[in-house]
């Protein structure tokens, strides 16, 4: 049941990352139909990506049982929202204005998002770590 529920999360987490900013948070749109988009725009298509990734780790989590291949998902889901935190800020980046949607909603909920996501898959890194029975410590 533990691994069902860890698996759970992180498959709603991922699906956050890869649905939030165009449909709950969304980032600014174009104004005009032949305006060229955003970089918040672009930054937001990366997510779909990473967050998908995210969420079929998550499904594998429910699948496999072995330890140490748990442990390689969930060392890909660490790796995957450091990605999805460095998309807005570094990778692609966003608008210029503070006042902006995505400046004030859309990257702060997805910060928020991937630090969560960070400190369950590092908690779950250790647990699986230390775990005796297959574990790698």
């Amino acid at each position: 049941m533990k691994k069902r529920i860890i698996g759970i999360i992180f498959i709603v987490l991922g699906l956050l990352i890869a649905l939030g900013p165009q449909f709950l948070f969304k980032v600014c749109e174009p104004t005009h139909m032949d305006e060229m988009p955003m970089k918040c725009h672009w930054s937001a298509r990366a997510e779909i990506g990473v967050g998908a990734v995210i969420a079929a780790f998550g499904i594998a989590l429910i699948i496999f049982t072995c330890a140490k291949i748990r442990l390689g998902f969930v060392i890909g889901i660490l790796l995957s929202g450091i990605h999805a935190l460095l998309i807005p800020y570094m990778l692609i980046g966003g608008c210029p204005g503070d006042r902006m949607p995505c400046q004030k909603i859309a990257f702060p909920a997805i910060t928020v998002i991937s630090i969560l996501l960070l400190i369950v898959a590092g908690i779950y890194t250790i647990y699986l770590a230390r775990k005796k029975s297959g574990g790698i410590v």
